[in-house]
């Protein structure tokens, strides 16, 4: 028999180390063969003991490479030229790509043939094989990146009392039957990389920028960040009829959140590109990457009909009771505009999903005998929304400039008294904008990274 090294054959004169990168290499692509006992150039020099050689590799194999590629390896011992070697067929896999487990699902642990040697494969090319085994829905895939922690999500499982260890991550398809991580995992865990901007414009276009923000980590996280961004500038304008005092936010509560939850669990993470959030003047825009599903039109939606995108994210998000059921969002947000002039609208693209929430406020100008305040100061001296905005923006800006201000800075800076400014910066902080160092005079207050 003649031997020669080609793009389905391997030749080897003993077990090497490299052999697990020829397994893998054959596995993930058309399968191939993989010869112990033959030098390179085809030349047979036998060996002592096949049966030993055949547990060495078995054992390599099983120690080193994920996922499981045992079942698809045959050993077999044949004897050629009065010597004896051994033969190992290697099937292409069906859990590709499999990898080496020290190295992990990444070019430097994935290999392929090419050729008639065993290369890494690129970025593109693991994906391939990750969409070809686990089909097309990205959050059941299994996660390119496997290094993931999970405290924002522990957090948050936490404060609704519900566990969240091994087995529950198993139920909730984070971790799959070879305890890899999916997508969903992915999306859940502090290394989350799809993020949500946030833009703040002076006016209703985008020709002036109050402020911006990109959040970033698990989608827990990120779920309460921007729910707080937003909840600070959602200002109350307060009227007295009579003996009686009535307040009604620019947005209501309910629709903000529910808005927010369908961003982020109807959204296409398949796409890299951020979801956005636009605050105007007269109103506030989310926009979800990812257009309506196939075979369901918007007016389905507003009959309620829906058909999630990303059914695992839903269910922990129903877990947690943050939604209650499937396509109820829109229902909620319509009702929460019950008997307003002001409607919610829809509007879909094929690559795009964006509910406008109108500020039921905003036909009111600042002559009228209403007065605006925050929700967390209805106690305090009610200040105009123009006014705190304008506060907020000069404080961002100085720190911005100096990299760090105090409470003193803060007095000057906005003619205030020291009560002011010390009510001005706890709300800040609290709503993330900036972060307090040091205590009593050593107190300063910088910039939220």
């Amino acid at each position: 028999m003649l031997f020669r090294e080609s793009e389905t054959v391997e030749l080897k004169e003993i077990v090497v180390d490299e052999i697990k990168k020829e397994i893998i290499a054959f596995a993930n692509c058309n399968g191939g063969r993989l010869y112990i006992g033959v030098r390179d150039d085809g030349e047979v020099v036998g060996l002592d003991d096949p049966d030993k050689v055949s547990l060495q590799i078995s054992n390599m194999v099983r120690d080193a490479i994920k996922p499981d590629v045992t079942m698809f390896l045959h050993y077999e011992t044949i004897e050629e030229a009065g010597k004896k070697i051994v033969v190992v067929d290697i099937q292409r896999g069906t859990d590709r790509p499999y990898y080496l487990a020290k190295k992990g699902m990444r070019p430097e642990g994935v290999y392929v043939r090419q050729g008639y040697s065993s290369v890494p494969a690129t970025d593109t090319a693991i994906r391939r094989m990750i969409k070809e085994t686990d089909g097309d829905r990205f959050e059941v895939m299994r996660s390119l990146n496997q290094e993931l922690t999970f405290e924002a999500v522990k957090k948050e499982f936490e404060l609704r009392k519900v566990e969240f260890g091994p087995q529950q991550m198993r139920t909730l398809k984070l971790i799959d039957q070879d305890n890899l991580y999916s997508n969903l995992a992915l999306l859940l865990s502090d290394q989350c990389v799809h993020t949500i901007k946030v833009a703040v414009f002076q006016g209703k276009d985008q020709m002036i920028f109050k402020d911006r923000r990109e959040f970033s980590g698990s989608l827990m996280k990120q779920m309460n960040e921007v729910y707080d961004f937003i909840d600070f500038r959602n200002q109350t304008r307060a009227t007295i009829e009579k003996l009686q005092r009535i307040d009604v936010r620019d947005y209501p509560e309910i629709a903000v959140r529910e808005s927010l939850l369908n961003l982020l669990v109807h959204r296409d993470y398949s796409f890299s590109a951020s979801a956005f959030i636009r605050i105007y003047e007269d109103r506030i825009e989310f926009v979800s990457i990812g257009g309506l599903m196939p075979g369901i039109e918007l007016e389905d939606i507003m009959e309620g009909i829906s058909v999630c995108r990303n059914q695992d994210l839903a269910n922990v998000f129903y877990r947690l009771h943050l939604i209650e059921a499937y396509g109820t969002g829109m229902e909620k947000i319509m009702k929460a505009y019950e008997g307003m002039k002001e409607k919610p609208e829809i509007q879909t693209t094929k690559n795009a999903f964006k509910i406008i929430l109108p500020n039921v406020n905003a036909k009111y100008t600042l002559e009228n005998s209403s007065v605006w305040m925050t929700k967390t100061d209805t106690n305090s001296i009610m200040e105009t929304e123009a006014s705190l905005s304008e506060a907020e923006e000069k404080i961002l800006e100085y720190v911005r400039e100096h990299g760090v201000i105090t409470k003193n800075d803060v007095i000057s800076l906005l003619e205030v008294s020291a009560s002011t400014a010390s009510r001005t910066l706890r709300k800040m902080v609290k709503n993330s904008l900036l972060k307090q160092n040091g205590k009593a005079r050593r107190t300063n207050y910088t910039i939220v990274k």
